[in-house]
């Protein structure tokens, strides 16, 4: 049975769904998918896909943490956070990483793409006597927050600082923070240049250059930015550049950035994640949409969910009408502050709220490992937002679900 025929077949009218959300009094359309593509230019064909279950798509490395070449006080943190044996992305980088090269990542989101990184370069710093410094440049506030915290628990003892530097923060308290050493800073464009241009980050002072999910940073427009920072950076004698997808229209620029690249894709950088369950929702223009996503809420399997919509105010909206519902919701936006977004997450991630809704800011850099269910109550504008968003469920060796609204 191909993809069109499994759809019409489970979304046909007054024919619930196997998940068992839709409404016999709903009208669903049942036509053929491939024809609508909802404004986005998205074939919708390419938002179902069958889970790979984790069993059949494993890596399993064949050394444990242990026998990896760094240093015996790294491997003892790194055994104490639960590490048994590195991801496919972390084997794979190791050693071309301690040797110094620049590198081009590719894997999937919720991979190990941060440990890949922080691991040979905290080693590094451990053998360099702390000589290694390392700027990590990141697109959203919240992968930002990550790689610090990742980094925190990594040299728990060793003596390294850390300072992350973000939008919606106080510039007085980022001030304090440069006037001490920090061997690693991580921070989005914008706050890293604003700092640059105060004469308090010195550029040339960093050794290492990070560009974490760099597709997205070049997509929302920071190019002349990251040009700017990496001509800035006289002292810079590594460069590494990871992702979940890979943009060859970006070709010119990686190159750029990279000089003589050992390049490792674990995945193609053009797919969605192997054990998401991928499928459509079709709501005839008519229907009531908000229904249909209260229907599915409702149901017990649907714990720890995640709602993709377009805009702020969509969120804003959508987050209200749940709210009045009885669903425990909060949200995440452009327009809210740092530690309110902080805050929303940290509920979400111990379970205080059910319902996490947000626009794409969510789709980068949010590592909470437990999401049953990413819901595109609005389809993305392009693919490689796709992935991102789904690429929240399904982590951790986990089968997660996506699910995408068109109409």
């Amino acid at each position: 049975m191909n993809h069109t025929q499994f759809r019409k077949k489970r979304f046909q009218n007054n024919n619930p769904s196997s998940h068992g959300f839709i409404r016999k009094r709903m009208t669903y359309r049942s036509g053929p998918a491939g024809k609508i593509t909802n404004g986005t230019g998205i074939n919708p064909d390419r938002y179902v896909k069958k889970a790979i279950h984790p069993e059949n798509n494993i890596y399993t490395a064949e050394r444990t943490i242990h026998q990896m070449p760094v240093h015996e006080r790294l491997k003892s943190i790194l055994h104490q956070k639960g590490f048994v044996y590195p991801t496919e992305i972390q084997d794979r980088t190791l050693e071309k990483l301690m040797e110094g090269k620049d590198l081009l990542g590719i894997a999937q989101t919720g991979t190990g793409k941060t440990g890949a990184y922080l691991i040979p370069l905290i080693d590094q710093m451990i053998s360099h006597h702390h000589a290694t410094k390392v700027l990590v440049v990141v697109p959203t506030r919240e992968l930002a927050v990550q790689v610090e915290h990742e980094f925190t628990t990594m040299t728990r003892g060793l003596g390294f600082c850390s300072s992350c530097f973000i939008g919606g923060m106080s510039i007085s308290t980022d001030l304090k923070r440069l006037r001490r050493v920090n061997h690693l800073v991580v921070g989005t464009p914008g706050r890293l240049l604003d700092l640059e241009k105060r004469r308090a980050l010195d550029l040339k002072s960093f050794s290492v250059l990070v560009l974490d999910e760099f597709d997205r940073m070049l997509d929302m427009g920071f190019i002349d930015d990251i040009k700017q920072m990496v001509q800035a950076m006289k002292n810079r004698r590594q460069t590494l550049m990871f992702s979940a997808t890979l943009d060859e229209s970006q070709r010119s620029l990686i190159n750029l950035f990279l000089n003589d690249p050992v390049e490792i894709k674990v995945s193609t950088g053009h797919t969605a994640c192997d054990n998401v369950e991928q499928d459509v929702v079709y709501v005839d223009k008519d229907g009531n949409k908000f229904q249909v996503l209260l229907d599915m809420l409702e149901k017990d399997d649907f714990e720890k969910v995640l709602v993709f919509a377009e805009t702020k105010r969509s969120v804003d909206h959508l987050y209200v009408k749940l709210k009045k519902s009885g669903i425990r919701v909060d949200q995440i936006h452009g327009d809210k502050s740092q530690s309110y977004r902080q805050h929303a997450l940290d509920q979400f991630r111990i379970g205080r709220i059910q319902v996490l809704v947000a626009t794409d800011v969510a789709a980068r850099g949010l590592d909470v490992t437990d999401i049953t269910h990413v819901i595109n109550f609005h389809p993305p504008k392009n693919y490689d937002n796709y992935i991102h968003r789904i690429g929240r469920t399904g982590r951790a060796g986990k089968i997660g679900k996506a699910l995408t609204f068109i109409h």
